[in-house]
């Protein structure tokens, strides 16, 4: 791979990341029309690794946050009397993680082979489109049933009130993810938003649930795809794309975090659907071709 394609990827991976649009879907789609073969054991390694990079940066965002749990958790696993919050939500973090983890590690040889073709990728943007779409405006729902009172006494829960049943049916969910296409944001944030929960505090949790999930499936890859990388892509491209796609990432973050505090998903919504329609218009012109 050359250095010019490892930057447009680690852009395209910054951007995607973290939006409901389905970062992986996207790299597939680029890494097609730049001429790599996206089965290649290589070029899916490529793209677990440089997601680190998007992670790192959420790490960097969220580290008060981070901390904060993580305190929290420690103090409370040696401290019956301090189990408040934060060690509740810790917990979540910790076993909402788990089913992504489970799944990836049974599946990864189907993930990785036939899940990869674009036709996959196209059915899925398009389908869980109308996911998020339903997800969305059961949100609407909850909070117009008392448009004069509050988010909470509207029926919509914050970050406070999220209990481990949340947790691990929004980590079920996320293994739904695994299907490039889906989006692990927009498989959480789905799952958030049916669940009651408000689109900023669905928005933050896909953040949280993702970092463990991200940063243990790249490490994964770079362990046991060495030899491809090396050989194949190149150490030094891995290592660009995956700086640039932290600086990207970084302000995706900041960009989404603000946006979705007064905005529907109507617009990501759109988008997949258009890019999942122009996909299959290709594949069946044969302009480009599945895998």
């Amino acid at each position: 791979m050359n250095w010019f394609d490892s930057i447009i990827l680690g852009i395209v991976e910054g951007i995607t990341e973290f939006l409901p649009v389905s970062s992986t879907g996207h790299l597939t789609i680029v890494e097609k029309l730049l001429g790599h073969s996206i089965d290649s054991p290589a070029v899916t390694a490529f793209t677990a690794i440089i997601q680190v990079g998007a992670i790192a940066a959420a790490i960097l965002y969220f580290r008060k946050d981070i901390v904060r749990l993580a305190v929290g958790w420690f103090t409370g696993l040696f401290h019956a009397d301090k189990r408040g919050t934060d060690y509740r939500l810790g917990w979540a973090v910790i076993l909402g993680s788990i089913p992504i983890g489970l799944v990836g590690l049974i599946f990864h040889h189907l993930i990785e082979t036939t899940l990869r073709s674009l036709w996959f990728v196209a059915g899925a943007l398009i389908v869980w489109s109308f996911v998020l779409w339903i997800a969305d405006r059961h949100c609407d729902h909850l909070s117009t049933q008392a448009p004069q009172r509050s988010a909470e006494s509207a029926g919509l829960r914050g970050e406070q009130d999220l209990t481990i049943v949340d947790a691990l049916i929004i980590g079920s969910t996320q293994c739904l993810a695994l299907i490039p296409g889906v989006s692990r944001s927009g498989a959480t944030i789905s799952a958030a938003l049916l669940r009651g929960i408000d689109r900023q505090t669905a928005t933050r949790w896909s953040f949280f649930l993702g970092i463990p999930a991200l940063t243990l499936s790249g490490i994964l890859q770079a362990i046991t795809n060495v030899d491809e990388i090396s050989t194949y892509v190149g150490w030094g491209p891995t290592a660009a794309a995956t700086v640039v796609s932290f600086g990207v990432a970084y302000a995706s973050i900041a960009w989404l975090l603000k946006f979705v505090s007064t905005n529907r998903f109507t617009a990501f919504i759109v988008y997949r659907i258009l890019i999942g329609l122009v996909i299959i218009a290709l594949l069946v012109t044969g302009g480009i071709l599945a895998v």
